[in-house]
């Protein structure tokens, strides 16, 4: 059985991306994905700290069809978009969107009506089989809808 697709409702607080990685990694099985678990908490902590903290959001994590994990973080601001940085070398913050481009094969953010998705692509783990599984899925339904537009930062 893969151990995708997963979809959570939650809200962007501090608490949150150490408790949206444990379940992750519960869900996965101990599969080594530390590239995966990087990237959601630099995409949730983006919210935090751009959008507010209580933000809700919906993070979705499922297989593509060539192979690939994707993981997309929904909010309701659809004029907030995200932009990589420069970094000075003292500066506490404003790596997280470079790793993210870093480490991601693809990203990108798709605007719909109600808001955005941030999505990146990333190598699956080994082991790992493509997800045809339901999602499992916790708190509300998800919101959000078809996307209007989509920038998408790709090297493949």
């Amino acid at each position: 059985m893969s151990p995708l697709p997963i979809a959570v409702d939650l809200l962007a607080v501090p608490k949150a991306v150490p408790e949206v990685r444990h379940t992750l990694r519960e869900r996965c099985g101990g599969a080594d994905s530390p590239d995966l678990l990087l990237c959601v908490s630099e995409l949730l902590t983006n919210v935090i700290v751009h959008l507010g903290e209580g933000t809700p959001v919906t993070l979705r994590v499922s297989g593509t069809c060539t192979g690939r994990v994707r993981v997309e973080l929904s909010d309701p601001e659809p004029c907030a978009w995200p932009a990589i940085r420069s970094a000075a070398g003292g500066d506490e913050s404003g790596r997280g969107l470079a790793l993210v481009d870093a480490l991601a094969l693809r990203w990108g953010v798709d605007q719909g009506v109600r808001g955005k998705t941030v999505w990146c692509e990333l190598p699956a783990p080994t082991g790992w089989e493509r997800a045809v599984d339901e999602p499992v899925t916790v708190g509300a339904g998800a919101r959000g809808g078809p996307s209007a537009l989509s920038r998408d930062h790709a090297d493949g």
